[in-house]
Order: C-alpha cells, then structure tokens, then sequence
C-alpha cells in the first residue's frame, strides 16, 4: 500500500525537481534541456508510428506487385 503512495508526485515535489534543476543547470541551459527533451519525445513518437507505417506500405507494396503479375499473366494468356 506504501508503494503505491509513493508513484504519485505533487506538487510540492514538482516544485522540488524543479528548483534542483534550476540549481544544477541554470537558467540559461534550462530552455536548450527543455527542447532536447521536446526534440526526444518527438522522435520516440515518430518512431512508434514508423512500424505501423512500414506494415501499411509493404501490404501495399505486394498489392500493387499482384495487380502487375495479374496483368501481366493476362496478357500473356490473350497473346497465346
């Protein structure tokens, strides 16, 4: 039950983090973290909907490769 407590963060704690990074980094260096950050949760979306992208296009991809074969076999069959 105690480790359960302890997941969540207030706001108390936020204003804690915070200040430490305040402290550790300044405040000149807190807006490039905060887009080095941006730019790394960017990038992680991204490369969760690659996979699912990649799927799409090689179901398309052999779609497409049928169609050709199919018409090409047909050809083949109105030329004999």
């Amino acid at each position: 039950m105690l480790t359960i407590h302890l997941l969540f963060i207030g706001t108390t704690e936020l204003i804690l983090i915070g200040a430490v990074v305040l402290l550790l980094f300044g405040g000149r260096k807190l807006p490039e973290l905060m887009k080095g950050l941006g730019q790394g949760v960017q990038s992680f979306k991204k490369g969760m909907k690659e996979p699912l992208d990649e799927s799409t296009d090689e179901k398309t991809k052999s779609q497409e490769t049928e169609t050709a074969r199919d018409k090409s076999v047909a050809k083949d069959a109105e030329a004999k």
